[in-house]
C-alpha cells in the first residue's frame, strides 16, 4: 500500500501564536504531502514498495542510487515526528521521566541552552534532536533529510529548523523560533513515551 499523508495531532491552527495556521497548512499540507506523493513514486516497482518508512530509512541509507528514496522517507518521518513533538500548552520544564533525562544532560537550564546552540548553529537546512545514543541522553543536529534513525539512535523530541517550518512566522530569526519551541510547544509526554518505549 502508499504511504498516505498523516493528519496532524491537533487542529493546524492550534500552536498559535508560535507557529500559525498558514505555516501549518505549507509545511504539512505541501511540504510534507510532497515528500510523501515524491516517495510513493520513487518505491513504486521496486523491493521498497510495501516496506515501513523505518525499514527504507535503513536499507537506503548510504546508497548513491536511492538518496532520493532516503532523503523522502526520512523527511516523511522526520515531520510525522515533529507534528508529535508538539503540543498545544506545550513547552516549559518537563515533570518524571522526561525531567530525569533533562538531569542526565545537567538540568533543563542546560537542556536548553545546548538545544538552542544545536539547532540555531546548523548550518543551512536540518534537524535538533533529543536523542537517547546506546542508551545516554544526547542532542544532536542533523543536515537536511538525515535523522537519528539512521545512525542507531532513538528520536526523543525534534524541531525541524529548515526555513519553511518558520520563516512565513519569523523570517530568519530562527533562535526566535526555536526559543518559541522550547519555551511554549515542546511535547514533554511524547519525550515520556519514546522512554517508555526504550526502557
Amino acid at each position: 500500500m502508499a504511504f498516505t499523508l498523516p493528519k496532524l495531532p491537533y487542529p493546524d491552527d492550534a500552536l498559535a501564536p508560535h507557529i500559525s495556521s498558514k505555516t501549518m497548512q505549507f509545511h504539512h499540507g505541501k511540504h510534507h504531502a510532497g515528500y510523501v506523493k515524491k516517495l510513493n513514486e520513487l518505491i513504486e516497482g521496486t523491493p521498497y514498495e510495501g516496506k515501513t518508512l523505518e525499514h527504507i530509512i535503513q536499507e537506503s541509507r548510504g546508497k548513491e542510487r536511492d538518496r532520493a528514496i532516503f532523503n523522502n522517507a526520512a523527511q516523511s518521518w522526520n515531520h510525522t515526528f515533529f507534528w508529535h513533538s508538539m503540543s498545544p500548552g506545550g513547552g516549559g520544564e518537563p515533570k518524571a521521566a522526561a525531567a530525569e533525562v533533562l538531569q542526565e544532560l545537567g538540568g533543563a537550564a542546560a537542556f536548553r541552552e545546548s538545544f538552542l546552540k544545536h539547532a540555531t548553529g546548523q548550518f543551512g537546512s536540518g534537524w535538533a534532536w533529543l536523542v537517547l545514543d546506546r542508551g545516554k541522553p544526547k542532542i544532536v543536529a542533523t543536515a537536511n533529510a538525515m535523522t537519528p534513525l539512521a545512525d542507531g539512535q532513538m528520536p526523543l523530541l525534534t524541531c525541524d529548523v529548515w526555513e519553511h517550518a518558520y520563516y512565513l512566522d519569523y523570517q530568519n530569526r530562527r533562535e526566535v523560533f526555536v526559543s518559541a519551541f522550547l519555551d511554549h510547544l515542546v511535547n514533554w509526554n511524547l519525550v515520556a513515551a519514546q522512554l517508555k518505549k526504550a526502557a
